[in-house]
């Protein structure tokens, strides 16, 4: 199969040509072969950014894809390599799923509780409640009410 010009990897992998010169830049992509100046790509660039683009679409980091491509031994299967990094991010989501839930847990109880009718009186309440939380968190139990 003759080599791909960067116009014809960006339109089957779904990228602009700035993503893919990007990630020949910090080194995803390897060097692209140049014919009378232009980049060239190989079939094993478009399975390369294949990998790239999935992984993006599961919320990996390009930091994260660069340890898939080399923070492991050449020996070492991508199936292996895949569990691996799948297993931190699903730890890592674990986290940010207990944070949403926290979060919806006080949305629901602002909508419930707040019978505010100004931003100043909501305001008021917030700063109440939060200067309240930090005062019996930071002082000695018998210095939170001046006793």
């Amino acid at each position: 199969m003759p080599p791909f010009t960067i116009s014809e990897v960006a339109r089957q992998i779904g990228l602009q040509p700035s993503a893919i010169r990007y990630y020949e830049r910090i080194g995803l992509l390897p060097p692209a072969q140049r014919i009378s100046g232009q980049r060239r790509y190989d079939s094993t660039a478009l399975y390369r950014l294949a990998i790239v683009q999935r992984a993006r679409q599961l919320g990996f980091t390009l930091e994260e894809i660069r340890q898939l491509f080399f923070g492991f031994r050449n020996v070492t299967r991508a199936s292996e390599r895949w569990q691996k990094l799948s297993q931190r991010k699903l730890a890592e989501l674990d986290v940010l799923m207990d944070a949403i839930r926290k979060v919806q847990r006080l949305l629901k109880k602002m909508m419930q509780d707040c019978r505010c009718d100004t931003l100043d009186q909501c305001g008021k309440g917030i700063f109440r409640s939060r200067c309240g939380n930090v005062m019996t968190k930071s002082l000695p139990a018998n210095d939170r009410y001046g006793g």
